[in-house]
């Protein structure tokens, strides 16, 4: 996962899960213990995520994170496959997990991202605290 993709993520499991208390006050949403330890290194990625998909369960009370590989095929608007079609190559992991997982993922993913360097406006790169040369204004540093 790409960095906006995290944040991406945790902000909409953050919603999620405020919208899954909201409609149902039975389910019990307990706050977990933080999740403080380093990030295990190196990190290898085993394919390059394109398309996130969310769904909540409510009779199992699971939120369902699926994550799709970025297709090869040149495609403008690419298409969610469905993780149940084995007949396709596609790489896609799907992940269960409860609400109050989520939202310990949530938070550690926020702390996560925001302790990275913050990305150009222009280019998306991140930018040092010297700051960085920027592709898009041709190489002037930023």
């Amino acid at each position: 996962l790409e960095k906006t993709q995290v944040q991406a993520l945790a902000d909409r499991l953050i919603y999620m899960i405020r919208e899954i208390k909201q409609s149902d006050v039975t389910i019990s949403i307990s706050k977990l213990p933080r999740d403080n330890a380093p990030l295990n290194t190196p990190i290898e990625e085993e394919f390059r995520v394109g398309i996130i998909g969310l769904a909540f369960d409510s009779e199992a009370v699971l939120i369902q994170v699926d994550l799709q590989a970025v297709s090869d095929g040149g495609e403008e608007e690419p298409e969610f496959i469905d993780v149940d079609d084995l007949s396709t190559d596609q790489d896609i992991l799907r992940v269960l997990i409860s609400p109050s997982e989520a939202d310990r993922f949530a938070h550690r993913a926020n702390s996560v991202v925001g302790a990275g360097r913050q990305p150009c406006p222009f280019c998306g790169g991140p930018i040092d605290p010297r700051g960085h040369l920027c592709p898009r204004a041709n190489g002037y540093r930023r």
